[in-house]
């Protein structure tokens, strides 16, 4: 492992999600997605998700963002894919999942999933956007010391703290 801490908290159960960071940096990686109705999209994104209007151009982009390094732009656009081709993930903490699934369900019926524990060890809600962006919030769990997923990272030469 490095010393480098990221935006991210360390898993567990009771974990504190980190305020969403409103400074100016260089993006090491932003989504860009197109939307027929960036109103809408932007909404959604806004009290269904959790993300804020970093900064909009009116109708022509809206930079939304959550915590450090989980940024999107909206695009307006006249025409989107009927079916999403890829999704894209975005950290929470546990606590997040069914208060981002009810808002979303709010907003739009039928948008979010039932969140699902993953064999990778996180709890993850699928949620489809106005534009149809696959989003899945992704909340890391603790690693049990006994247990099957840990047994699995030894084996590949992973160090698993005996805290989890």
């Amino acid at each position: 492992m490095n010393d480098f801490m990221g935006p991210v908290p360390m898993p567990a159960l009771d974990a504190v999600a980190p305020e969403v960071y409103r400074g100016f940096y260089g993006m090491p990686m932003f989504t860009l997605l197109p939307t027929r109705d960036l109103e809408a999209s932007k909404d959604f994104w806004i009290r269904g998700l959790g993300f804020i209007d970093l900064f909009s151009a009116p109708g022509q982009v809206t930079h939304l963002r959550r915590w450090a390094f989980q940024d999107v732009l909206l695009l307006p656009v006249e025409q989107v894919a009927e079916q999403p081709s890829m999704s894209i993930s975005f950290s929470c903490v546990p606590s997040q999942i069914d208060e981002i699934r009810a808002r979303c369900e709010e907003l739009v019926p039928g948008s979010a999933a039932e969140p699902e524990i993953k064999p990778w060890n996180s709890l993850e809600l699928t949620v489809h956007t106005p534009e149809n962006t696959r989003v899945v919030m992704t909340a890391a769990r603790p690693i049990d010391p006994d247990s099957a997923v840990a047994a699995n990272l030894r084996a590949m030469g992973i160090e698993v703290p005996a805290g989890g």
